[in-house]
């Protein structure tokens, strides 16, 4: 019987899929144990790989989504789609210490613990050879999650830990499934005190993707009033507006540029803030790159096209009907 089902999301994960199979191997020779990769449809093949692997290992599952993205998510589907007592979750990029897996097993069984995090912030911990810029972020993001938590968690924005399935039945019903920090999520929305333990571990360098600090933390303060996603799209359609008038303001006054030529400049200066933007922040999770990103701009100055158009000759119309030209 399986007594230990470990979940690792990916994405574009391939070259790492094979490392880590091998290093839990060793870390938990004497425990029963099965690994899920919960794929979000990377282009890389990392599904395909995972399941070539699943035929002569018996010990790998692959849950490939499609149309769907999201580390915490990916966490939750995978959490629930195994029957084993108590479950891991660690990233596919090697940065987390597998090793400690067979103490956290341990300390959350024989404690009776609901959770056990493996944190970079305890005696013994480290977050690894990081630059300050880097360092301070975790500190910020360690304070501002406090506000949301109510635990002592040295560590909540970690993403290496142990649940009892006891306990996830408890709280699953009530995570937002929303960004990339399911721990956070987790400890938020729990309706009693979590019974907690800690390992301490030393962080190692990341070998793919990017850090990112979590819109979860607002939407923990706003979800349930308005959306955060919808909130930071018109965020970034305020910056977009800032900068139009900025740049507006610059080619009328300083350059003396004639209004319509002013306003076509000023406008695509705010369809491309607002293009990367959302790709950087709002849709993060599908962010596009290289030549995706290139082809992305251009259909997105295609879509806009037509109310752009309309926009700079609607402008021109109210000028030339005696609306003042001075802001």
């Amino acid at each position: 019987m399986v007594e230990l089902a470990i979940i690792v999301p990916t994405f574009n994960e391939r070259d790492n899929v094979g490392q880590l199979l091998a290093s839990l191997e060793n870390a938990l020779a004497g425990i029963e144990y099965e690994v899920i990769f919960v794929d979000d449809d990377s282009p890389d093949g990392t599904a395909s790989l995972v399941r070539e692997l699943s035929l002569a290992n018996p010990r790998v599952r692959g849950l490939q989504r499609i149309g769907r993205r999201g580390l915490s998510s990916a966490c939750v589907e995978g959490m629930l789609s195994t029957a084993a007592p108590y479950i891991a979750v660690l990233d596919a990029d090697l940065q987390h210490d597998e090793a400690i897996l067979p103490e956290m097993f341990s300390k959350v069984r024989t404690e009776r613990l609901d959770l056990v995090v493996a944190t970079r912030n305890a005696q013994g911990g480290s977050m690894g050879d990081f630059s300050t810029l880097r360092l301070g972020l975790s500190h910020l993001g360690k304070r501002l999650s406090s506000s949301i938590s109510h635990c002592s968690l040295t560590d909540p924005m970690s993403g290496f830990f142990v649940i009892d399935r006891r306990f996830l039945e408890e709280v699953v019903h009530s995570i937002s499934g929303i960004g990339f920090k399911v721990l956070l999520d987790i400890v938020a929305f729990s309706n009693r005190p979590v019974r907690l333990g800690e390992v301490p571990y030393v962080f190692r360098p990341r070998l793919h993707g990017e850090s990112k600090l979590d819109t979860l933390l607002f939407d923990k303060k706003i979800g349930g009033f308005v959306p955060t996603q919808f909130l930071i799209f018109g965020m970034v359609g305020l910056i977009g507006a800032t900068a139009h008038l900025a740049v507006l303001v610059v080619l009328l006054e300083v350059n003396r540029r004639s209004f319509v030529a002013a306003q076509t400049v000023a406008t695509i200066v705010a369809m491309t803030v607002n293009f990367f933007l959302n790709n950087i922040i709002t849709y993060r999770d599908r962010r596009l790159r290289g030549s995706r990103l290139v082809f992305g701009l251009l259909s997105f100055y295609l879509a806009c096209s037509i109310g752009a158009l309309v926009n700079v000759r609607v402008a021109a119309l109210i000028l030339n009907n005696g609306a003042p030209l001075g802001m």
